[in-house]
């Protein structure tokens, strides 16, 4: 137990320390640093583009389900997009087939990309499935907080200024009364943007607990052992026939 504790350690403690900064950094992105205007609270609207931070975490944990190195990161990344990608597509043909109130429409266009992103996986290994599905899934949640822009009309705000955000008319449907309404197209960029930094974050990971953990101790060196291959045997053999030799002439 305790050198399971002792292994844990480093990557929990970097997780923790870097799980801080992502939020800390995504949260003050969307409503601080890149933002359309003062919302009168302390924050600001977010601008159509913005940071998804359930995607980062997403993703950063597929990283870790790849096998956490190089070819992992490489892997989800790819496979993220796709998923993202797949969600892009329901999130235009939903509207183009039913609009609110019919979620049909949504499931529709649901389960037929959801067929495409897993029979990609046909193709090769460099393709993780459970990435895609990550990648297509956050894109989705974000796409419902931030109003169902395209099957829900105007659910994506129009204008993204403070003076629109006031106006039932042009605020948007996204969550916080309109505050993260956001159009589709921008959902699906935002998304991926996000799963590519919480990628970079789980390679962060790795580097960093590489080098902070203490390096496993050195085995100790094997006993030299007698060698009885068959020559050595037939090599003892002849030099005990040789004794034996001498003693018959003496």
């Amino acid at each position: 137990m305790t050198e399971r504790l002792k292994g844990t350690f480093p990557l929990a403690l970097t997780i923790a320390v870097l799980a801080f900064f992502f939020t800390w950094g995504t949260l003050n992105f969307d409503f601080h640093w890149v933002t359309d205007g003062d919302l009168g609270n302390g924050l600001e609207l977010p601008s159509n583009f913005h940071l998804a931070i359930p995607a980062g975490f997403v993703a950063w944990g597929f990283y870790f389900a790849a096998g956490g190195d190089s070819a992992a990161a490489g892997k989800v990344a790819i496979s993220s997009i796709i998923g993202a990608t797949g969600a892009l597509v329901t999130m235009w043909l939903s509207g183009l087939t039913a609009e609110l109130p019919d979620f049909w429409s949504i499931a529709l266009w649901v389960g037929i990309p959801a067929f495409v992103v897993v029979m990609i996986a046909a193709l090769g290994d460099w393709y993780f499935v459970p990435a895609a599905f990550g990648g297509f899934a956050s894109t989705l949640f974000w796409w419902i907080a931030t109003g169902l822009d395209g099957w829900a009309p105007g659910g994506g705000g129009v204008g993204n200024s403070v003076e629109a955000l006031g106006d039932p008319a042009t605020a948007g449907t996204g969550a916080f009364g309109g505050v993260i309404s956001t159009p589709f197209e921008w959902v699906y960029v935002n998304t991926v943007v996000t799963l590519l930094l919480g990628i970079a974050f789980g390679v962060l990971t790795s580097m960093i607990v590489g080098a902070i953990t203490p390096a496993p101790p050195q085995a100790a060196a094997p006993e030299p052992t007698i060698d009885l291959t068959d020559s050595a045997v037939e090599q003892a053999k002849a030099a005990q026939a040789r004794v034996e030799a001498s003693k018959v002439v003496d």
